[in-house]
């Protein structure tokens, strides 16, 4: 794998622009972020989504559900190939008016186009009750 080329301005810049992507639900603009060849690991456990129409795919699906997203994310730092940013996430979930906290990890791999060639994250839930 190869060095993790991007500096810590382009890494906050990358990150600015998936946190606008998401809370946008846009996932041209959120895709277009990675490689296409990306291997995105939603949970440690599952199959990455491989490429970027399963990443549009699944991006998709899940923020059919979701509504008022609010996105953070701060740089932890970059080590030879990779690079790690602690990220939080709320949202209303559709259908139940819940609100739904995230909070978690991502550990990243770019390319020299500055695309992510390698995305893992780790995440906990936290759902509370319906709003109202």
């Amino acid at each position: 794998m190869d060095r993790c080329d991007v500096d810590t301005r382009e890494l906050k810049a990358w990150i600015a622009a998936y946190g606008r992507a998401w809370e946008a639900k846009d996932s041209s603009a959120f895709v277009r972020l990675f490689s296409p060849t990306v291997k995105y690991y939603w949970t440690p456990f599952d199959e990455p989504k491989d490429g970027r129409e399963a990443v549009a795919a699944a991006f998709q699906a899940a923020t059919a559900r979701q509504d008022h997203i609010r996105f953070d994310c701060s740089v932890l730092g970059q080590h030879a190939e990779h690079a790690l940013a602690h990220w939080q996430c709320s949202f209303v979930r559709i259908g139940t008016g819940r609100t739904v906290h995230l909070d978690g990890i991502f550990l990243m791999a770019f390319d020299s186009r500055r695309e992510c060639t390698l995305f893992r994250e780790w995440w906990h839930c936290d759902e509370g009750t319906a709003s109202g």
